[in-house]
């Protein structure tokens, strides 16, 4: 008895990591409603923290008790991004999450932090396709990251762990480690 598999929509090849359309328009649609959340959320500037995080709450897959995020704040989705109890985005961070993004608990992460999940075909061909792929990012708890720093798709950051800021962050840092630098080198720890 052969057994028919059904096609995975483009917004579950998303979720997978596996090669996608981001032209889909399930996918148009996520991301319109996540401009509609931004809107409101960059708005709410002048309000609590605890407004703000009912806010994430909204559009978060889990945000833990004490999280901060200061607005502007930018993302895909916002659907794929958990943060852990007391971690703090500081103003214009941008975290493209087309895949899980995980900030553990105590995290900080200074101003103008880019968090990358989105990753495209290294060949021409692969990337005149027009489709794209994730690789997710996680980020341990009482990780430290200096302003402006950039994390690319698939990295992890160990717990405890010190990103410079300004660094390019392109592979694995350790736990406890310290990375600064483009591309961030670690220095310490680890």
């Amino acid at each position: 008895m052969r057994r028919h598999r059904m096609a995975l929509t483009e917004m579950q090849k998303m979720l997978a990591g596996s090669l996608y359309d981001p032209a889909d328009p399930e996918i148009q649609a996520a991301q319109a409603e996540a401009k509609q959340w931004m809107a409101r959320y960059n708005a709410a500037l002048a309000a609590s923290a605890a407004e703000r995080r009912a806010l994430l709450r909204e559009r978060f897959a889990e945000v833990g008790d004490g999280a901060v995020i200061r607005p502007p704040f930018h993302c895909d989705y916002g659907s794929n991004i958990r943060l852990g109890a007391g971690s703090f985005l500081n103003f214009n961070c941008v975290i493209l999450d087309v895949v899980e993004v995980e900030i553990g608990e105590a995290a900080q992460i200074g101003p103008g932090v880019q968090i990358l999940t989105a990753d495209h075909p290294r060949d021409q061909e692969g990337r005149e396709s027009g489709l794209e792929f994730g690789r997710p990012v996680r980020i341990g708890r009482h990780a430290w990251i200096g302003g402006g720093a950039i994390i690319l798709p698939g990295v992890t950051i160990g717990e405890g762990a010190v990103i410079g800021a300004g660094s390019v962050v392109t592979r694995d840092v350790p736990p406890g480690a310290t990375a600064f630098g483009n591309p961030a080198r670690v220095k310490g720890g680890g």
